[in-house]
């Protein structure tokens, strides 16, 4: 298991996205529950997507976002690993909240394991739980 990441304590609530192409996941949560709640997914792509997750955190107003990165299952990367991650950082940019990444491998699937009817909101309540538990 990789090393928990450095969080701030003043971090206590977040936001997390399960960056797709076509459709990107999102929860909210927070240290005190350690636990995450599904949120709309937002349907968009390129620049409109990058917009509507500035919005939700301008709704939100986290303390730090989460963002899932994804892996082929040896934990190489692929396209969709510097797409995540190119993702990560415009959010960083455009937000100037700390922004930490976490390895989302199966995150779909455990989120469709466990019932979620929204499978990207599923997922990144996985990504943010993986995060939560990884806290001290």
């Amino acid at each position: 298991m990789a090393t928990p990441p450095e969080v701030p304590a003043r971090c206590q609530t977040f936001l997390a996205f399960d960056y797709g192409l076509k459709r990107t996941g999102v929860a909210s949560g927070n240290r005190l529950l350690g636990t995450a709640t599904p949120q709309a997914t937002i349907r968009a792509e390129g620049a409109a997507r990058l917009a509507a997750a500035v919005a939700r955190i301008r709704e939100w107003q986290p303390d730090a976002l989460v963002v899932g990165v994804p892996f082929h299952p040896d934990g190489a990367s692929h396209d969709n690993t510097a797409r995540a991650r190119k993702f990560a950082r415009q959010l960083r940019a455009a937000s100037g909240l700390p922004v930490f990444e976490v390895d989302e491998r199966y995150s779909t699937t455990e989120a469709l394991a466990s019932g979620a009817r929204d499978a990207d909101a599923g997922a990144a309540c996985v990504i943010l739980d993986q995060f939560l538990r990884s806290l001290p």
